[in-house]
């Protein structure tokens, strides 16, 4: 069976290459598609000036030293660029992990006496869901929405709503709660200490996700890349006229497109948290940890409750 499934994915592969290679949705074709037609077009223009006669061949400015320095600065703009994506999937995934883990460790340990403590429970199991839904509506600059309200009292929804920051806000209810269990003695101390290093990891998830968001590729940096980017296409055709004649525009272009589309590759990735197709799935995540979290609450509560009953 595993056999027959690797064949199977291997072949996918293989016959979907081209369909993977010409897809338009999610590459970087129509953002760059203006610049490679300058350069085309102004390529066409250096080749008819060269084919009336003018000396328009600039061989000097041909070289094997300014490739590879752009060539070096596109590669760190990209590779600093897919650390940020990098670092925000670690982040996402280090949260996933962090509210199963809370979530089993709050529903086993926890202790039931009432059906206020089971709804009260609940209740916070829901809201570890909201805490990572309100981060990814927090990193979108998106407000608190009916995403939240399924997850929460209407009465924490509206509360929710006027505040600056409502992933700190939840994070507090949840802290709120752990201690209330603490004080009833539903908790002991090392269950209370542990559970809020879990609630720690959790903030620890949004301030780096915060850090990636709000600290940009440095403004120098980007216009000085893009000015060599400009200078380097428009240079091309007088570099390659005298050899390439009539096929300078079409060189021009096709060189144009593989340094733009490195350069455009870096900004798309380098904010992993929107909605387009290269950013990071966080709707499916999210989707992924509330249906976790319903998954747990269908389960019988701990066994000391269990046993409580049973004696009864």
């Amino acid at each position: 069976m595993a056999k027959s499934k690797l064949s199977n994915d291997t072949d996918w592969k293989k016959n979907h290459w081209f369909r993977v290679a010409l897809r338009l949705q999610g590459s970087v074709i129509p953002s760059i598609l203006p610049r490679v037609l300058l350069s085309s077009v102004f390529g066409v223009f250096i080749s008819i000036l060269h084919h009336f006669g003018f000396s328009v061949s600039l061989s000097v400015l041909s070289g094997v030293v300014p490739s590879i320095v752009l060539g070096l600065l596109l590669v760190f703009r990209t590779n600093t660029a897919y650390e940020r994506f990098w670092e925000g999937r670690k982040a996402w995934g280090t949260l996933v992990n962090t509210v199963r883990n809370f979530a089993r460790q709050i529903w086993g340990a926890i202790e039931e006496h009432t059906p206020e403590d089971r709804t009260a429970k609940v209740t916070t199991l829901r809201l570890l869901v909201a805490f990572a839904v309100s981060i990814k509506l927090h990193l979108r600059g998106e407000p608190v929405n009916s995403e939240l309200e399924a997850l929460m009292s209407q009465e924490q929804y509206q509360l929710l709503k006027t505040m600056n920051h409502p992933p700190l806000e939840i994070a507090f209810w949840i802290g709120d709660y752990l201690q209330e269990q603490q004080r009833r003695g539903y908790l002991n101390t090392y269950q209370l200490t542990a559970m809020l290093k879990l609630l720690d990891q959790m903030v620890d998830v949004l301030g780096a996700c915060e850090r990636i968001l709000k600290t940009p590729i440095p403004l120098a940096y980007s216009i000085h890349l893009k000015q060599l980017l400009l200078i380097y296409c428009l240079s091309l055709p007088f570099q390659l006229v005298d050899g390439l004649n009539g096929w300078t525009g079409f060189v021009s272009g096709l060189i144009s497109f593989a340094v733009f589309g490195i350069e455009e590759i870096g900004i798309e990735i380098e904010n992993p948290f929107g909605y387009d197709a290269n950013d990071l799935p966080l709707d499916t995540i999210c989707a992924t940890m509330q249906r976790n979290i319903e998954d747990l609450i269908t389960l019988a509560p701990c066994v000391r409750n269990w046993q409580s009953t049973a004696m009864k």
